[in-house]
């Protein structure tokens, strides 16, 4: 049970559990380049955050729970934003839905996920605003499962 409960957490922390406004996706790593059709990828660390479950239902962890998270992201040791949202237990084994934003500065990118045991979360990018309103995309957050409570976020946007 308390593996499950981590599990669910450490993925909704996402985007970490994503990060506190201090730069944009556009100025936050120029080495990571653009691709064909204004594709760009751009990379976070994560530093999760405790979790908050509420626990509704059945005591422990169930269907109908929720989670949320405060995470922060950073790029060479320099925070640059965070990310904040929500995961809803479908299953006490772990199986959540869970949604999110990035803050970078005033500007925002919004995802969604299915959070699952394993370490690698695939996100679809939902849309954003400001200079991301029109982003697309999908991405990858990864937990490190290191005592520290740390992780990546990939993010592969286009316009």
């Amino acid at each position: 049970m308390q593996r499950a409960k981590r599990a669910v957490a450490l993925g909704g922390a996402v985007l970490a559990s994503v990060v506190l406004i201090q730069g944009s996706v556009a100025s936050a790593d120029p080495a990571a380049g653009s691709g064909a059709g204004g594709e760009r990828t751009v990379r976070f660390d994560v530093q999760f955050s405790p979790f908050q479950l509420t626990d509704l239902g059945e005591p422990g962890l169930s269907a109908g729970d929720e989670l949320v998270f405060h995470d922060t992201l950073s790029q060479h040791g320099k925070q640059v934003g965070d990310e904040v949202g929500s995961c809803v237990v479908v299953e006490a084994a772990g199986l959540s839905n869970c949604t999110g934003v990035v803050r970078l500065g005033p500007d925002t990118i919004s995802f969604a996920f299915v959070n699952a045991p394993p370490p690698r979360k695939v996100l679809a990018v939902t849309g954003g605003s400001g200079a991301y309103r029109t982003v697309r995309g999908d991405g990858v957050l990864l937990e490190n499962g290191d005592a520290a409570n740390t992780g990546t976020l990939t993010l592969r946007l286009t316009r």
